[in-house]
């Protein structure tokens, strides 16, 4: 049985966009990442260098006390929590924007408070190519978001299946999502639910590759 769930991917695969109707669909509670209100954000895709430890700090800051929050309060109502993204998320795209001895301080401080929360049931990754990656950021127009660079993009891909990788004790399930447009298909969402909820899933890394 699922009770927390999390919806994972690159910028711009769909994860928050899946993450919300799975909520709407099961009554769900739903954890978006409240990424829009950082104001480093837009000054870091400027400036990678000047601006990637305390834009690395204080999203850290801000996810933990999201998720400690809302995941240490249950309600007896919405049994099942869905979220657009995990603490993890955190080592990740520090490993990529941090100096070496930024990220080893980084990580001392990640590792104290990691402990503390709770593991999801279930981890799905949504896999999109760069290319189809790059083409979602443009449509959907979002300024800050149009320095990102492609081989930025590629960096996070490799990030996460470096640390979905690693993770000995985790059901994880990795979904193609290069031709499903799940939003106006509803074939392709009923495809994705399924995938979810209705396989069973065992610990590791699993690929599904969908019809």
């Amino acid at each position: 049985m699922i009770n927390y769930l999390v919806i994972e991917g690159n910028i711009g695969a769909g994860k928050t966009s899946l993450a919300s109707m799975i909520a709407e669909k099961h009554n769900a509670r739903l954890i978006l990442e409240q990424y829009a209100d950082n104001p480093f954000l837009p000054k870091f895709y400027r400036d990678p260098n000047r601006y990637s430890f305390p834009l690395e700090l204080s999203f850290l800051a801000a996810r933990y006390n999201q998720l400690h929050k809302e995941l240490t309060s249950p309600d007896l109502f919405q049994p099942l929590t869905v979220a657009d993204y995990f603490f993890s998320k955190s080592l990740i795209f520090a490993k990529i924007t941090l100096q070496i001895d930024e990220f080893n301080l980084y990580r001392q401080l990640f590792d104290i408070i990691h402990q503390q929360l709770p593991k999801p049931d279930l981890y799905v990754y949504l896999y999109v190519s760069i290319e189809k990656l790059v083409s979602n950021i443009r449509k959907r127009g979002r300024d800050y978001e149009q320095d990102i660079k492609p081989d930025y993009l590629e960096r996070v891909q490799q990030g996460y299946f470096e640390y979905l990788r690693s993770l000995q004790d985790q059901k994880i399930i990795v979904l193609d999502m290069e031709h499903l447009d799940f939003i106006y298909v509803k074939r392709h969402y009923s495809l994705i639910e399924d995938a979810i909820f209705h396989q069973k899933h065992v610990v590791g890394m699993n690929r599904i590759q969908l019809p």
